[in-house]
């Protein structure tokens, strides 16, 4: 038997020579995807000098480095209303999602009347109905918040509710014996139990969001990275595109990271590891 688990701990182990432990864990989540970055933009680098490509159809990465050095103020002033109208779209989609998915949960009448007709609007192509929200909220940022919160709380609905029919029978029918109220067994049980699904259906949602206000400043605005964008396209300025794009990806992994820490707040209020895994 001992030698049946020392070959066991053996074929486990990491190989001699590789890191352990939280070295290896760092290894794995930060220092190998940012290589793997840094390897394609040496790639991307290389392929644009020494390759028969036009700048116009894929502008190095220096270039778009350049872009963003020399024109920085100009670009980060155009980014605050993407944030801005990003994170209203993002918390009002939240709060929307999260209701919706409760209400739906508690109340089957509720689920019977609303839950069809959320899927039916979520089977039309969102950027088909982008024009009609201009057309009823006009070319301002209400057009583009409310079609941001349209397209980001549909993950937010499906994973609240999810999770809160996720809680296990075994708790439920626990917290019934001991006569709580379903008040009660929805703060204690259904809600510590939906809150690792809530939150990867916010995840989505952050990105869904910026999708949407994108979508919005490429038709109306005079104003924003999306306007960035448009602009450069026309022009022919791709390393000016690709630098608007960097700064997208650069708020998105903010929003994004700032979801991750509010996960993390919460694993450490209710003491640790919520009850359900699997989650993003």
């Amino acid at each position: 038997m001992a030698i049946a688990e020392s070959g066991l701990s053996a074929t486990l182990a990491p190989p001699a020579g590789e890191p352990r432990g939280p070295a290896r864990s760092f290894v794995r989540r930060v220092l190998l995807p940012v290589g793997f970055a840094l390897l394609v933009v040496a790639v991307w680098e290389l392929a644009c000098r020494y390759g028969d490509i036009s700048p116009v159809l894929l502008a190095p990465p220096s270039a778009v480095w350049q872009v963003l050095s020399t024109n920085y103020e100009i670009l980060l002033e155009q980014a605050i209303p993407t944030t801005i109208e990003t994170v209203a779209g993002f918390l009002l989609a939240t709060a929307l999602g999260v209701v919706l998915g409760v209400a739906i949960t508690i109340s089957a009448r509720v689920r019977e009347a609303l839950y069809p007709h959320i899927v039916l609007f979520q089977l039309i192509p969102k950027i088909a109905l982008a024009p009609l929200f201009i057309v009823w909220l006009g070319i301002g940022s209400p057009s583009r918040l409310t079609f941001a919160v349209f397209i980001a709380f549909f993950p937010i609905v499906v994973s609240t509710a999810a999770g809160l029919i996720s809680a296990k029978p075994e708790a439920l029918r626990l917290c019934r014996s001991l006569t709580a109220s379903e008040a009660q067994i929805f703060r204690m049980v259904r809600f510590p139990f939906a809150v690792p699904y809530i939150f990867a259906g916010m995840k989505i949602g952050s990105t869904m969001a910026m999708i949407g206000v994108i979508v919005g400043e490429f038709i109306t605005a005079q104003a924003g990275l999306g306007y960035i964008i448009m602009f450069g396209s026309s022009a022919a300025q791709t390393d000016l595109v690709l630098a608007a794009i960097v700064l997208l990806c650069a708020i998105g992994l903010m929003l994004y990271g700032a979801v991750v820490l509010a996960e993390l707040a919460m694993k450490r209020w209710y003491g640790g590891e919520m009850p359900a895994g699997g989650f993003v």
